[in-house]
């Protein structure tokens, strides 16, 4: 391959991550589901208005990882959503998902960028500043940045104020979506500060109607 093939390649890339729709991040917690397994609340979130999916397992074993992620990923597929695999890249990989979110305490975000190449997409949680330049010039194509409000998923969390999401906001030049307490209620306090979506747990995979509570919120994200 030469290097005009190459490098026409890599804008082909660039263009499909930089077209990702980041509006309305949901990311699972099989844990919070009411009569539903994961693959119809999502389809059903997705039905709703959900734009991006993230896998978030902590508690179960390789294998079950793997399968679930399978499962989801049929799902995402049917509707054209990205499907994001929280941490393992083992996983990611072996799936073929669109991309890896990781914390500050996973895997450097500059080791995970060279181990899943110039197509995949990247995610890094970040809570200040300093750790969204890092993330942006080790290759994340956008910020996760929390948590802005209180949050029962995650215990032991930094907490962002709306004013420093704000700053985060304008210190990079990739997207950032804000995570943590996120719901229809406090939503729309997030007006003005430059995100470009928002990443929700229980205020749709806690809710028995996941349709309706995408459908919700997103009608409150059109400041984005």
């Amino acid at each position: 391959m030469d290097n005009n093939t190459s490098n026409a390649m890599d804008i082909v890339m660039d263009n499909v991550r930089n077209r990702v729709d980041y509006t309305l991040y949901l990311v699972t917690d099989r844990s919070m589901l009411s009569g539903m397994t994961l693959e119809e609340a999502v389809e059903q979130a997705i039905l709703g208005g959900v734009t991006l999916v993230q896998l978030r397992e902590k508690d179960v074993s390789t294998l079950e990882f793997y399968n679930i992620a399978l499962k989801l990923k049929n799902i995402t597929d049917k509707y054209h959503i990205p499907l994001i695999i929280n941490d393992r890249l083992d996983i990611m990989l072996a799936v073929g998902a669109a991309g890896l979110h990781v914390g500050q305490d996973d895997m450097p975000a500059k080791i995970a960028r060279e181990l899943i190449g110039k197509d995949k997409i990247l995610g890094v949680s970040a809570s200040t500043v300093d750790e969204a330049i890092k993330a942006e010039k080790d290759g994340a194509d956008y910020i996760g940045v929390g948590a802005i409000f209180e949050t029962g998923t995650k215990r032991d969390v930094e907490h962002v104020s709306i004013p420093q999401l704000k700053e985060i906001a304008g210190r990079v030049g990739i997207p950032v979506v804000a995570i943590g307490g996120i719901n229809e209620n406090n939503v729309g306090m997030l007006k003005g500060t430059g995100i470009k979506g928002v990443a929700v747990v229980s205020a749709i995979m806690g809710r028995k109607d996941a349709k309706k509570a995408s459908e919700n919120l997103k009608s409150m994200l059109k400041f984005i």
